[in-house]
């Protein structure tokens, strides 16, 4: 499993628009199971959370990014949470933008969006346990982008 940019991402990104621009007040969600070969791939597995909040009352207002610096760009100051939706075992991740046609689920070329691992160690997107319970809410309190040099 790896970090992957779907196709409308990779064009965004080579228009005017910066990662933070195109994917800031998007959201995450959290599956079950093995990430597809590629986000522009219809999702699989269980939907276990929508993380898409930054406010701390449970709000759907967006996931923010921070200030990129060094070729890291964090989440932003407040943590991202959402409330589990089924019990199951995190496998993999999609964020969406929230704009255009990054909403977009299912297969797509345009959408933008892009899909990460999740573990507890070794993972794009790191938990304190990948074990998820309905009702609970799940909290992300730091997480960076990073965009290798080569």
């Amino acid at each position: 499993m790896a970090f992957r940019l779907s196709t409308g991402l990779r064009t965004g990104l080579l228009g005017t628009w910066g990662f933070k621009e195109l994917m800031d007040n998007g959201w995450l969600d959290i599956y079950t199971g093995a990430q597809p070969t590629h986000p522009d791939y219809v999702e699989t597995g269980t939907k276990l959370v929508r993380i898409s909040s930054t406010c701390g009352a449970g709000v759907d207002d967006g996931c923010k990014f921070g200030t990129a610096g060094t070729g890291v760009l964090p989440i932003g100051g407040v943590a991202w949470q959402g409330v589990v939706l089924a019990d199951g075992v995190a496998g993999w991740a999609r964020y969406y933008a929230s704009s255009g046609t990054g909403g977009q689920t299912g297969t797509s070329g345009t959408a933008i969006r892009f899909d990460l691992s999740v573990g507890v160690s070794g993972a794009d997107l790191n938990l304190s346990h990948t074990s998820l319970t309905t009702g609970a809410t799940l909290t992300i309190t730091a997480a960076n982008v990073t965009q290798p040099e080569e």
